[in-house]
């Protein structure tokens, strides 16, 4: 390999699919699906970064599908690469950067109120189901991590009227696991210093690239995310997560929308276990959990090629059957 072979290596990559074609309308359309951007109004003042990916003509939408994305992360880089796939099975796929995330309003990865979030997706959402064209579609929610632990959150919130037609649930932050959550007596030093400085970047943590992706590869794709969140995290967002996980985990039992929950047995940024939990304790009538054995945290892109078309095709397999 020569130097400039070498050079161009090792450089950051344009694109979370690489340098060609440079134009993301132009890889949009070679994957057969067209994408807009756009930004939402928040209920909290917040000017919100949105996406849609939807299949081409003449293939009509088969179903709405809500995702949300996990803590530190955004709907532009290897977020992407699920709603791609769905849109070219005839899902019309729709997200947002959540405040203080991506291309979005607020300050970086501070989230000092999950409830206030939930009222910005509800509100997003109802934006887009109000549109003529989707009125009649099947409606479900799809989360990863923290984004999963808010769909649950959404659907707790109307648990007397059947909003969605079922949840894909990808390693959902139910609960904060204990391989990352903050040893005693760091929670208490926490809870005192955040009362006066909550946006403070101090949290001890480990990194969470490389707990998540497997693929050595796909790391290095993943950290060269230019609107990743690289710092450490604020006080004020760990208390709230914390807190939030902590109360959702004392409410699956409430859960009974239909769901598949997905987790990798060698998960450490989030629990199996608690998925499990989930799976056993919600009223749901429909549920489906799967376990992966020895798959890490970042189910849909960090693992190897075969194992991502393994998860994927779950998910395809569940909407199939959920129709």
């Amino acid at each position: 390999m020569g130097p400039k072979e070498e050079e161009e290596q090792q450089s950051p990559p344009r694109n979370f699919w690489g340098n060609t074609p440079e134009d993301e309308e132009a890889y949009h359309a070679s994957q057969g699906i067209k994408s807009t951007n756009s930004f939402h109004d928040s209920p909290g003042g917040l000017s919100l970064f949105a996406r849609s990916w939807e299949p081409l003509p003449p293939s009509s939408p088969r179903a709405l599908l809500f995702m949300l994305h996990g803590y530190g992360n955004d709907i532009s880089w290897t977020f992407q690469s699920s709603p791609i796939f769905l849109a070219r099975s005839a899902f019309s796929c729709f997200a947002l950067d959540l405040p203080g995330h991506g291309r979005s309003q607020g300050l970086r990865a501070f989230v000092p109120d999950v409830d206030a979030v939930v009222d910005d997706c509800i509100s997003y959402i109802d934006s887009i189901r109000r549109r003529p064209e989707y009125r009649d579609l099947p409606c479900f929610l799809f989360g990863e991590s923290m984004g999963g632990a808010i769909c649950l959150l959404i659907h707790l919130r109307h648990l007397t009227a059947r909003r969605w037609d079922g949840a894909i649930l990808v390693a959902p932050m139910c609960k904060i696991s204990d391989n990352i959550r903050p040893r005693w007596p760091i929670p208490q030093i926490l809870t005192f210093v955040a009362k006066f400085l909550p946006t403070l970047p101090i949290v001890p943590t480990a990194d969470l690239v490389e707990k998540s992706v497997k693929v050595e590869e796909k790391r290095f794709i993943a950290a060269c995310n230019p609107l990743r969140y690289q710092g450490r995290p604020r006080l004020g967002t760990v208390l709230e997560l914390l807190r939030v996980t902590d109360d959702l985990s004392s409410r699956l039992s409430e859960v009974s929308l239909p769901f598949i929950v997905l987790h990798g047995s060698a998960d450490v940024v989030t629990d199996p276990s608690v998925s499990q939990t989930l799976y056993d304790a919600a009223r749901s009538e429909d549920k489906t959990i799967k376990i992966y054995e020895g798959m890490m945290h970042s189910l849909l892109f960090g693992e190897t090629d075969d194992n991502v078309a393994i998860v994927r095709n779950d998910i395809l397999a569940w909407l199939n059957d959920s129709e």
